[in-house]
């Protein structure tokens, strides 16, 4: 999949690092990044009605995708929840193979392209044979993530993951758990490979560390992950769930969110993944430290964890991405609309984060698109000369959009309009989605649907 060399692309509207313009001609580099900006420029080369920085999902497990639509009926127990829909999952891991990985991966990440991401933070934690007997090749699983991106072209923040214990009393991974696990030194080695393999994509993959949560890895292992990290990426699942909150209290006298900013400095490549369950001091005392809440809105309702407090987070100026997590849907405008949505639902107002100067759908985009980039120690975010051309066009012609200017645009394509207003998708340059379908389509539906087809069978 080749980089638009020195291609131009030409936008009636542009949102800029400074604000909307018209009349924007911006010059993709043989590097995959801008190497210029013109406004009120002539039209040529590619021509599209509104361009945006595309933003990044920071947080997914993509061999969930192919759970979507299996977990909706209610089990044995009185009431269902987050508990009872890991079980499910588990089961379903047990039919996994690394072709199977493949294929789900290529197909989800196609499905975020299409929906207007640029690039993924896959949250890896699959990464042994069924009954936890490494591969031959201890990445053979990070390989497979790997490899889906350099089919589909999507940019890639690859997180493997450090999962140790089944719970905060350090108790051995249950059989449905035993594929995630490592202690830290087989772990460190599997991340060596990882970042390895890296090579082999494009120069903007980056490579991360993520300890899955504080239920799973020991103070010990997070320290040691901290250290591996350095100043890359490091993602975290933090503050989810109710019982997760008592389990940690339980053993460690503190919440969650808590007990990590008594013991560890979180700084601006960390990203805290759903902090659904916070007090007002920890949200207060999370925004503070520059890291990135990583709210994922329609995995969040799926599970029933809460809500997270949007309103009080950015009024303490606190920093956010999205992500879709479980991929039961894969829709970039559906995850802002629904952000917003629980604010309104939980505080019975509107407009919940809208500023005097920009619109609720200004700010929830571009606070995604600047989270999400620095959450995955992505060089993009806006469309400015030396960044990512990672780019997101809208049809300006959607019916919604007709006669619509600045952020009025953000605001029909988010609450009136979906992922259909998506014509086109650069990552790094590369035009993977024209015409609002991803360049390779066809066969990666091909190979995803001959998966679902053997894993139904084998299930």
């Amino acid at each position: 999949m080749s980089t638009v060399s020195g291609a131009t692309i030409f936008a009636e509207q542009a949102l800029l690092a400074d604000g909307w313009a018209e009349n924007v001609a911006v010059t993709v580099g043989a590097d995959g990044r801008i190497s210029a900006v013109e406004r009120n420029a002539a039209a040529r080369g590619e021509r599209v009605g509104i361009l945006l920085p595309a933003p990044v999902n920071l947080h997914s497990h993509a061999f969930q995708r192919a759970m979507a639509g299996m977990s909706e009926r209610r089990g044995s127990e009185a009431r269902d929840s987050f508990w009872t829909w890991r079980q499910i999952m588990f089961r379903f891991l047990d039919a996994l193979t690394p072709e199977d990985v493949e294929a789900i991966a290529a197909f989800v990440q196609m499905e975020m392209l299409e929906a207007g991401y640029a690039a993924v933070g896959e949250f890896h934690y699959l990464h042994h044979q069924p009954g936890g007997t490494p591969y031959d090749n201890l990445a053979e699983l990070s390989d497979r993530i790997m490899a889906a991106a350099g089919e589909t072209g999507i940019g890639l923040t690859h997180l493997p993951v450090l999962y140790q214990y089944g719970g905060c009393d350090r108790r051995p991974l249950a059989p449905g758990q035993i594929r995630f696990g490592n202690d830290f030194d087989r772990f460190a080695r599997l991340h060596e490979l990882a970042a390895q393999r890296l090579k082999f994509l494009p120069a903007d993959a980056v490579i991360g560390v993520a300890p899955h949560s504080l239920r799973a890895v020991d103070a010990e292992g997070l320290g040691n992950a901290v250290a591996l990290a350095g100043n890359k990426p490091l993602h975290m699942h933090l503050a989810e769930q109710v019982a997760e909150v008592e389990e940690v209290l339980e053993a460690t006298g503190k919440r969650p969110v808590e007990w990590l900013l008594a013991n560890h400095r979180a700084q601006e490549n960390w990203c805290l993944i759903h902090c659904t369950q916070m007090t007002p001091a920890e949200t207060q005392g999370l925004a503070a430290t520059g890291a990135v809440a990583g709210l994922c809105p329609i995995t969040e309702s799926s599970l029933g964890d809460g809500i997270f407090d949007g309103v009080e987070y950015l009024a303490q100026g606190g920093r956010f991405g999205i992500g879709s997590d479980s991929n039961i849907r894969i829709s970039l405008s559906e995850e802002l609309r629904t952000l917003e949505y629980s604010q309104r639902l939980r505080d019975k107002c509107r407009a919940s984060v809208a500023t005097p100067e920009k619109s609720t759908g200004r700010v929830l985009f571009e606070g995604a698109v600047q989270g999400g980039t620095q959450a995955t120690g992505r060089a993009s975010g806006s469309i400015a000369e030396g960044r990512h051309a990672d780019l997101l066009a809208l049809d300006g012609t959607a019916i919604d959009l007709g006669g619509r200017q600045g952020d009025e645009i953000l605001d029909a394509y988010l609450f009136a309009g979906d992922d259909r207003m998506v014509s086109d998708v650069w990552s790094a340059g590369r035009h993977v989605v024209s015409d609002g379908n991803h360049v390779k389509g066809d066969a990666i539906r091909a190979g995803y649907r001959a998966v679902i087809a053997s894993l139904r069978a084998r299930l």
